[in-house]
């Protein structure tokens, strides 16, 4: 006992011992890293094994078939009556979802010209043998055309929108063998028609409502022979069927898994479409091993089979601020998932009644800013936010699985060893890594930006996209640490504090230089951000005739029924930016632009420039000698071209 009252001081006295040591940052997050690296070793176990039972199951067996159709199977034995989806009125249960996805999996294979035996060489999903025959009276066809039947592992778009019919198609598709293509649905004319091509696409499913906006597309689309199905009723267009009621008239049975089955667990089993923010959509190739792995995310998140997720997000991102809370008490939801500028909709609604007594206790997703972090969980906490990082195309992933505000992962050489990667440096003025003597890039420090670049290895590969080469080109790194060596290029900039949080910095084609000096548009936004009166901002970078680099651009909407005040917002850039980050424009819009994932149109802006005569929006110019800014008048503009203004 003496011995423990001698040892005690020295307890005590260890905290401050380790931070002069700097090593208590390191270590107070030891236990919270050593947790999540058990948690994520254990889920990536849990999918091998899965994986190998699927390998080893009786090929005529649904449990023998891609991991869609063999999970899916799975639940609906394990948990037939559980809740598996709501929408709006409507439950479903996991039975529900099997049976509607085998029926829908049935009509797809009729138009593979399945017939309901092994036929040739009995491959999965990528087989190129002999077919069977159309069954008796079926043209085989699925669409009302007579072009031949679909290819096993063809690729089927779906054009369809938020509803329980895009996931009995999704899942019917991959227990039939063939590639789904999610399809941007606000796409017409010819973004449409070279997505469709890029994809390779066979066949196309569409919602009747898009029927009229896409009748002038509907020639090209028969050009390119796809077959063509909608989910509705027979219309005045000829060629296209109604695929539900062709999956209506199918037994529910499940389907044999050798059906599904891939070759090879690398193959392509889906396409999903990058946002298009900086030119076409590129249609970013998934494959069963990631389908396979995402079916771990909610695991390492720390989600329970008892949880209610809401997922206003995926199908195309149909999403109401006004009745979020409203459908939370509801549904009893309690997990939620959120990208980009979802929260700060949330935050920017008036209050209601509906937020409060809520049973939300996670809030899952990416690209949170500081500020609305701090926002939402004052107003709707207390809840837990886990941010993550993370790209549709990328092998690298972050968790910020200890809820530190304003982080986006953990670096700590427990998570890298489960999920490797690496900060480098990076010049933005050549768009290139920085390499050393020795021709190799160099990590960053501390508190550096650096570029977050992942090795390429069979564990975590990169896929690239369908089409050309050249859509990939820029995103391999070689010969970065070691001769020979492949690393993925994310295009982001991160910074690594001492506490080994990760932050985001930038887009590297986001962040521009001006006066010398690199300018990061998050850093510049969130200062924005502080203002009452401003509701949304955009920063970005417009080239200005006869001056390096570009000049800082400020794309900003009102907070009703808030006015804009040129003189507070000066007064408050003057006090918390250095001169050089200090937007020389300023251009006020109702709303700004955005993808479909809430992606700000930067490119679109900055190509728009700030010319008074070409935009209809008020514009601002930053005049140096008055202090101010002030309406970017024509006389103005004209002075700046010729050098009369100075910015």
């Amino acid at each position: 006992m003496a011995a423990l009252l001698l040892l005690l001081p020295l307890l005590l006295l260890l905290p401050l011992l380790l931070l002069k040591l700097d090593l208590w940052s390191q270590l107070r997050w030891l236990l919270a890293d050593l947790a999540f690296t058990v948690r994520a070793l254990r889920c990536k176990r849990t999918l091998r094994d899965r994986a190998l039972a699927a390998a080893a199951a009786d090929p005529e067996s649904p449990e023998s078939g891609c991991s869609l159709a063999w999970r899916l199977a799975h639940l609906a034995r394990e948990r037939p009556a559980h809740t598996f989806l709501i929408h709006g009125a409507q439950r479903f249960s996991y039975a529900d979802a099997e049976r509607e996805s085998n029926r829908a999996a049935r009509a797809f294979l009729r138009a593979r010209g399945w017939a309901g035996d092994r036929g040739g060489s009995g491959t999965g999903s990528t087989e190129g043998g002999a077919r069977a025959t159309p069954a008796a009276g079926d043209s085989g066809t699925g669409g009302g055309t007579t072009a031949p039947p679909l290819a096993p592992g063809a690729t089927v778009a779906l054009l369809l929108p938020a509803g329980p019919q895009f996931l009995w198609l999704w899942f019917g598709l991959a227990k039939a063998g063939l590639c789904t293509a999610f399809v941007p649905t606000a796409l017409r004319r010819g973004p449409l028609l070279h997505c469709l091509r890029s994809c390779g696409a066979s066949a196309m499913v569409l919602a009747p409502e898009f029927l009229e906006s896409l009748e002038p597309d509907l020639p090209a689309l028969r050009a390119m022979g796809l077959h063509l199905w909608a989910t509705g009723p027979e219309t005045h267009l000829a060629g296209i069927s109604n695929l539900m009621s062709e999956a209506a008239a199918q037994v529910d049975e499940p389907v044999p898994g050798y059906l599904s089955a891939p070759q090879s667990i690398m193959d392509t089993c889906l396409y999903i479409f990058t946002s298009g923010t900086t030119g076409l959509p590129k249609a970013a190739r998934i494959s069963h091993q990631k389908v396979l792995q995402c079916q771990g995310f909610y695991q390492l998140c720390g989600v329970h089979q008892k949880d209610v997720i809401y997922l206003a997000l995926p199908l195309y991102h149909m999403f109401s601020a006004s009745q979020f809370w409203e459908d939370c008490q509801k549904h009893g939801v309690t997990v939620f998932q959120y990208i980009g500028e979802l929260c700060r909709y949330l935050v920017n609604q008036p209050p209601s009644q509906a937020e409060c007594g809520h049973k939300v206790r996670l809030a899952v997703g990416s690209g949170l800013r500081p500020d609305t972090w701090e926002r939402f969980v004052r107003r709707f906490g207390p809840l837990q936010i886990l941010e993550t990082y993370g790209m549709t195309e990328g092998n690298v992933a972050t968790f910020n699985y200890t809820g530190q505000p304003g982080a986006v992962g953990r670096a700590s050489w427990l998570y890298k060893h489960v999920f490797p990667f690496s900060l480098i440096r990076y010049d933005v003025m050549t768009g290139e890594p920085i390499r050393n003597a020795q021709g190799r890039c160099v990590a960053t420090s501390p508190g550096e930006p650096g570029l977050l670049v992942a090795p390429v290895s069979q564990q975590s590969p990169f896929l690239g996209y369908a089409g050309a080469p050249e859509l990939a080109q820029g995103k391999l790194l070689k010969d970065v640490f070691w001769p020979g060596d492949v690393f993925f290029n994310t295009g982001d900039l991160l910074v690594c504090d001492k506490q080994d949080f990760l932050h985001f910095h930038d887009r590297t084609g986001d962040t521009f230089r001006w006066k010398g000096e690199n300018v990061a548009t998050t850093e510049v936004a969130e200062v924005f951000e502080a203002l009452d009166f401003l509701q949304e901002v955009s920063i970005y970078g417009v080239t200005v005739p006869g001056h390096e680099g570009r000049a800082g651009m400020a794309a900003l909407a009102l907070r009703p029924p808030q006015a804009l005040d040129l003189v507070q917002l000066y007064a408050h850039v003057s006090e918390n930016l250095p001169p050089y980050a200090r937007p020389r424009f300023l251009r006020l819009q109702e709303s700004l632009a955005t993808t479909e994932t809430f992606k700000q149109q930067k490119v679109r802006m900055a190509d728009e420039g700030f010319d008074p005569s070409a935009l209809s929006d008020a514009l601002y110019v930053l005049d140096q000698d008055m202090g101010a800014y002030l309406p970017l008048t024509p006389a103005r503009y004209n002075a700046l071209l010729s050098g009369d203004l100075r910015i």
